[in-house]
């Protein structure tokens, strides 16, 4: 199976050139300083609001051959947990391969995955990965999952089945969690929201920021990625994360009265 891009030309550039432009202006190639990550949070938006957070965290990863990537459905269409296991998915860059492996041992440690193109077809949240990831780490391959469903105990089971995953590699595999903050209410208040939804990440906390969400009515379209990511990093051990950058859309387009927040973390 080959997945088509959805959303090229629209929230990222259609045209090769400019796409690799993009990239190298957003996540400039450097070979030292580079971290092994566990875990990561990147946003998802237009590359134009949102590619200089996402790329601030690729350009410093140590980008390993292997990936899992958890995102939000925001499309009504599809299983409410749901995962592509074969084929490949094409950017303008080229074809980026489904690590088919990886993904039946997931969907053996997680059965509530079901097979499920629908949910894929017009998703955005993990197609704006695959450039970065093609251009930085030009031999990965990934998983690709995206969710409707917010109960927390389906989110947990999630997260421990990709812990028991990655674990029983013999190579290390990035857990990316795509996710925008805050959605259209104003820069300050936006801000103060966000900054309570990093606060439980940076404590690798998933059931406080899952609460904190809820409670606070923070609208993080991807909160439910992010918490599975965050049990499968308390499972897997990891001991810190860091705020690699934060940015909303007003600091790009200067209107700060309905805005979108961003944030790129790291998980180690």
């Amino acid at each position: 199976m080959i997945r088509p891009p959805a959303v090229a030309g629209r929230f990222y550039p259609s045209e090769v050139k400019e796409l690799a432009r993009q990239i190298a202006e957003f996540a400039p190639a450097t070979s030292t300083g580079k971290i092994a990550a566990r875990g990561c949070v990147v946003p998802h938006a237009g590359y134009l609001y949102s590619g200089h957070v996402a790329g601030a965290v690729y350009s410093s990863l140590e980008i390993p051959a292997r990936c899992i990537l958890l995102g939000p459905r925001h499309y009504p269409r599809g299983e409410a947990m749901a995962i592509l296991s074969q084929g490949s998915w094409q950017t303008p860059l080229g074809d980026a391969p489904v690590d088919a492996k990886l993904a039946a041992e997931l969907m053996q440690a997680c059965p509530r995955l079901r097979e499920d193109a629908v949910a894929h077809e017009r998703e955005h949240s993990l197609e704006v990965q695959i450039p970065f990831l093609q251009r930085l780490a030009p031999d990965f391959r990934f998983v690709p999952v995206v969710l409707g469903a917010d109960r927390y105990p389906l989110l947990e089971e999630l997260g421990h089945a990709v812990a028991k995953v990655v674990a029983a590699q013999s190579e290390r595999v990035l857990v990316i969690a795509s996710t925008d903050m805050n959605h259209y209410e104003n820069d300050a208040f936006t801000r103060v929201k966000d900054a309570r939804a990093i606060e439980r990440i940076l404590a690798l906390d998933p059931r406080g920021l899952y609460d904190t969400v809820r409670a606070e009515g923070i609208t993080m379209c991807g909160y439910a990625a992010t918490t599975a990511m965050l049990v499968a990093m308390r499972d897997l051990g990891a001991e810190s994360a860091e705020l690699v950058r934060y940015a909303t859309s007003g600091d790009i387009t200067g209107e700060r009265d309905e805005v979108v927040g961003y944030a790129g973390l790291i998980v180690r």
